[in-house]
């Protein structure tokens, strides 16, 4: 049986009903980047960085966001053949886990969980919370903050993803832009060890051009398709 790493991005969740991280008009829920997710943000309008979080969490727990085809298709791959699957997600929501899939890499963070200013320890929160919320972490407890990757900072887990980049046999990129690096260039690292590699998008992304094979549709339609070939 093949090692087979997978990186999924904001495609697969768009049909659960989540907005793509960013839409064609360089927005994310109607606010640029810029304003959201940079650690000047943060530093310059706290108060618009918490707010815009907390409504992103509050979507997330909506009982009509849900897995789709597609993350169920990945979980039912897991199950059939173990840790021989690394699953990368860029993704900050939780559906691959509500489908079922164990030991999920958020290299980009988490929305259902919060980082200590001080320490960095992370912990699982569904709560709403802003400046005034304290860690318990601390002796004198200190603030916390969205635990997400904002961009300028650096994605989590990547020594543990290379090396399983290294070990790959298979590669597959699902939903990705195929713009935002490192995670793009993960296909370049795969080829350069061997492995085989596709994309599964709904359109080509920027660097489809790396990929051994393409194909273009709605994840819940394309995924579980391609993944049923790894028995």
């Amino acid at each position: 049986m093949p090692n087979i790493v997978i990186l999924t991005g904001a495609g697969i969740s768009a049909e659960s009903g989540l907005k793509t991280f960013r839409d064609n008009d360089g927005l994310w829920e109607n606010h640029r980047l810029e304003d959201v997710a940079t650690p000047e943000a943060f530093a310059r309008d706290p108060a618009l960085v918490y707010r815009f979080y907390n409504q992103r969490r509050v979507q997330l727990l909506n009982q009509d966001v849900r897995p789709n085809a597609a993350h169920i298709a990945i979980a039912k791959l897991q199950q059939r053949i173990g840790n021989k699957l690394t699953l990368v997600t860029q993704n900050v929501d939780n559906l691959h886990e509500l489908a079922g899939t164990e030991d999920v890499v958020h290299m980009h963070g988490e929305l259902l969980s919060a980082r200590c200013l001080k320490s960095g320890k992370r912990f699982v929160t569904h709560d709403s919370f802003d400046s005034n919320a304290r860690c318990e972490c601390c002796e004198e407890p200190a603030g916390i903050r969205p635990d997400i990757v904002w961009f300028g900072e650096q994605p989590m887990y990547m020594d543990y993803i290379y090396n399983k980049l290294a070990t790959a046999d298979w590669f597959l990129a699902i939903g990705t832009s195929g713009n935002v690096y490192p995670a793009a260039g993960f296909v370049e690292v795969a080829k350069m060890a061997g492995a085989k590699t596709a994309e599964l998008n709904l359109d080509p992304g920027a660097n489809d051009y790396m990929f051994d094979y393409q194909q273009q549709g709605l994840a819940t339609a394309v995924v579980p398709k391609f993944l049923s070939q790894f028995k």
